[in-house]
């Protein structure tokens, strides 16, 4: 079967229950939530911080409520993109719920709720374990997966989409993820949350890439909107292997070279993305995330294992 002869049969499957919330959620998305976390938690625990069942639950408690927080602004971008118009007949991309007909967008928009409310129950414990930043951290992080899409002048539509994940994908959760193990926020930490908000950066921007004409019709002035095609896709590239550029300032010890068993995945996927086009650029958008994925499995294992 073709690309777009699978989507065709993607979009006219109409899935219910569960199933329905699973792909409403975009589940290849959850893993930029998820190594965040990861790394800033392998990182403390690497500086010495003991690995007791608290620090575990911890640890646990904070992956799961970046992953609903993640969901949260999934659902709620596709409520919101629907009833803007963003989201039409002509879409590239995999079906959205609200578009297809899957559930009116009032029930994504209260699932999305449902996804924020639980990250913010988690939240509340989270912060008796970190105090005031952790309170702040969270805040601001269901804050901005409402502005992301909503409001007078929504994130998605300006040009600043990929500086907004590099920050919370990269740089607050990281940081944050930290300092819930250790109540310290060190160079370290940031740098390698530059590192995994890179690549986090690079899947909206061949997102972007992928939905330029639907939209620049739509009025959206994405990033790629603004710099063009070819300067996307080499920004697309810059973001997915900057992580090993920037290994040596974060990497606590030798077996955090580990997360060079990544690179060859990274390469692959910004090769691919000089010259995908239409729904080849769902395959790039899942790897670039991958790609992250693997990067932060492969340096939390050398952490540990340093």
């Amino acid at each position: 079967m073709n690309p777009d002869a699978a989507t065709l049969a993607a979009r006219t499957d109409r899935p219910a229950g569960l199933r329905l919330w699973l792909l409403a959620a975009r589940p290849r998305t959850l893993p930029l939530a998820a190594t965040p976390v990861l790394v800033g938690t392998a990182l403390a625990w690497a500086a010495g911080v003991p690995i007791t069942p608290l620090a575990m639950l911890t640890a646990l408690a904070a992956l799961v409520a970046a992953m609903l927080i993640q969901a949260g602004t999934n659902l709620h971008n596709d409520a919101a993109d629907f009833e803007r118009g963003a989201d039409g007949a002509d879409r590239l991309g995999p079906p959205r719920a609200s578009a297809a007909g899957w559930a009116t967008p009032a029930q994504v928009r209260a699932a999305a709720g449902g996804a924020f409310a639980l990250a913010f129950l988690l939240g509340i414990w989270l912060a008796t374990l970190g105090g005031w930043p952790i309170v702040a951290v969270g805040l601001a992080s269901l804050a901005a997966g409402w502005a992301y899409s909503s409001g007078p002048r929504p994130i998605s539509y300006t040009p600043f989409g990929e500086c907004f994940v590099l920050a919370f994908f990269g740089l607050v959760a990281t940081g944050g993820s930290y300092w819930l193990q250790a109540h310290a926020l060190p160079a370290t930490a940031l740098f390698a949350g530059l590192a995994v908000g890179a690549p986090a950066a690079a899947v909206l921007t061949i997102n972007n890439l992928r939905d330029l004409a639907a939209d620049t019709a739509a009025g959206r002035r994405t990033l790629a909107a603004v710099i063009g095609g070819t300067a996307s896709r080499r920004l697309h590239a810059l973001l997915v292997l900057a992580p090993y550029a920037l290994l040596p300032l974060f990497a606590p010890g030798a077996w955090a070279g580990l997360a060079l068993l990544a690179a060859p995945k990274s390469v692959m996927v910004a090769r691919r993305a000089q010259r995908a086009e239409g729904t080849e650029f769902n395959r790039v958008l899942a790897d670039t995330a991958a790609a992250q994925f693997l990067f932060g499995l492969c340096f939390a294992i050398g952490c540990l294992l340093s």
